[in-house]
């Protein structure tokens, strides 16, 4: 089954916007599971720019609903998902700078630090992922560190799509690295920067089995309603490949 995984980080956007309650990013994440998304997504960021440690506890708290919690590095934020025993954690860079994430991890430089991360979620029995530039060598590493998933960086692919630039060696790319880790039984996600026109290319790639998607999805709900935008993605990842 391919499955949507829905980033409702912007739904605390919103909310912080007026430092009120409303929209809360709970009740966000049960409507978007009765709505048909396989899982949520929330980003613990060490700024708390939007999700607060409270939402990723109660989130978490949510039966029946999968969480799937995208942290960093940072060791106090490692020690919070440990703690609040999210199902999937993907380990993604972080810059306070960044408006959003840039690019996939560094794992070559930080190859100690994720491996003990890595192999302290493994004991607590939470699925573990890794978000990575579509790169042999990230794969490779991704495999040798002992990680469960990768997630692959689509944000630029996303941009040469909507600058109607030729994407096609960076789509071929994807489909290659994809192909890789699937033999290495690493099982393969896709995210960032990911709308209609973007997944759609993505879904003809059949070793990618999640689709982790936010910004676009959560903006389009604004016009046409978020059940509806989410039903709109399950129909293209599920179309034959």
């Amino acid at each position: 089954m391919i499955r949507l995984g829905v980033n409702i980080d912007h739904i605390a956007t919103l909310r912080n916007a007026r430092g009120e309650l409303h929209p809360d990013p709970v009740q966000a994440a049960k409507f978007v599971k009765r709505a048909g998304a396989d899982s949520v997504t929330i980003h613990l960021r060490e700024d708390r720019r939007h999700i607060k440690d409270n939402d990723a506890k109660q989130i978490c708290s949510i039966k029946n609903i999968p969480v799937n919690l995208e942290i960093s590095t940072n060791l106090k934020i490692v020690k919070i998902a440990l703690k609040i025993k999210p199902d999937f954690i993907c380990i993604v860079p972080e810059n306070r700078k960044e408006i959003t994430t840039e690019g996939g991890l560094d794992l070559k430089k930080n190859i100690g630090k994720i491996r003990k991360i890595l192999h302290k979620f493994k004991k607590k029995n939470i699925r573990t992922s890794l978000f990575i530039n579509p790169s042999v060598n990230d794969i490779k590493m991704s495999k040798e560190l002992g990680a469960d998933c990768v997630e692959i960086h689509t944000g630029k692919l996303a941009n040469l799509v909507k600058s109607k630039k030729n994407y096609f060696n960076e789509l071929k790319r994807i489909k290659n690295t994809s192909t890789l880790a699937d033999n290495l039984s690493l099982e393969v996600h896709a995210g960032h920067g990911l709308d209609y026109k973007t997944t759609k290319l993505l879904s003809k790639i059949k070793n990618i089995k999640e689709y982790n998607i936010g910004h676009y999805l959560i903006g389009e709900s604004v016009f046409h309603g978020l059940g509806s935008v989410i039903k709109n993605f399950k129909k293209i990842i599920k179309k034959k490949r």
